[in-house]
């Protein structure tokens, strides 16, 4: 189980270990990634490798102030998540929507990508059991499929799919939806922390793990276009991909995040005339 909340050092570093002594940052090629997955698995099997593989290099970074809670839904909601990939993860999906990291109400309580509890439940049918972090926040408890409170940029992302397609069948026979990063961080306030908060080098000792992870999903699922909800997912899959020489298009959608004013103006018209432009629209309709 990863330690979510290992105290303090003197060093005044988090550890992401399952109660380990506190071990440098390494860089993703000093880390041994093992190669992809076996061709020869099917979608599913080989993604939830790669998760697995990655959970296991995530537990030796350690985080620095303001960073003072870390949570891996990708371990204590696990059962979830596989019943996400395995349901859903499939042969012939050709679009990958990538979020940047889980919010507090979504993807940390359901262990599904943008996954405000009532999506998941009510439309995705996820079922399973979701445990707790070691150490959880007073203010951020894990409920899990139980949690009452929403998720605005899930319930906004799900919604807007589940009008346009009806049956999730639709929307994952062409698409899939996953996370650059399974971390969410906290301050001791219970604030969240997004990636691009965190200290520099720390952050990038993360991405360039999640950059690798990235490319190996990539390759399992062996879509054509990666598609970031978000500029900065957008970017970091630009660079990680690119990087690596995997031959995927990149492009970008508005993220739905209601600390985005435009967002907040219609999101839904946006993402609409994004996806219009990027042939992607087809692929979500009815024959």
């Amino acid at each position: 189980m990863l330690d979510d909340n290992t105290p303090a050092q003197e060093s005044g570093k988090l550890a992401c270990g399952d109660g380990e002594k506190e071990v440098a940052l390494c860089e993703a090629n000093e880390q041994g990634f093992k190669p992809a997955p076996e061709v020869n698995m099917t979608p599913s099997s080989r993604f939830l490798q790669v998760e697995l593989e990655l959970n296991v290099h995530l537990r030796r970074l350690t985080f620095s102030n303001p960073v003072r809670y870390i949570y891996n839904p990708l371990e204590y909601a696990w059962e979830t998540h596989r019943c996400y990939v395995e349901k859903y993860c499939q042969t012939g999906q050709r679009i990958l929507f990538l979020g940047m990291n889980p919010g507090p109400f979504g993807m940390a309580q359901t262990g599904v990508p943008f996954g405000e509890v009532k999506s998941v439940v009510d439309w995705l049918k996820i079922t399973g059991e979701v445990g707790h972090p070691q150490n959880e926040h007073p203010k951020r408890r894990i409920t899990g499929l139980a949690c009452t409170q929403s998720e605005v940029s899930g319930a906004r992302f799900w919604g807007f799919f589940r009008k346009l397609c009806g049956e999730p069948a639709l929307f994952f026979r062409h698409c899939f939806v996953h996370n650059l990063c399974p971390l969410i961080f906290m301050s001791e306030s219970g604030k969240n922390l997004t990636p691009p908060e965190l200290l520099a080098a720390e952050r990038e000792a993360l991405l360039a793990l999640c950059d690798i992870a990235l490319c190996q999903a990539v390759q399992a699922l062996g879509v054509s276009m990666v598609i970031g909800v978000g500029k900065v997912a957008e970017q970091r899959a630009r660079r990680a991909l690119s990087a690596a020489d995997v031959n995927v298009r990149v492009e970008g959608i508005m993220h739905p995040s209601p600390r985005n004013p435009l967002a907040n103006k219609g999101w839904e018209e946006v993402a609409k005339a994004k996806l219009v432009e990027l042939d992607v629209m087809s692929l979500l309709s009815n024959p």
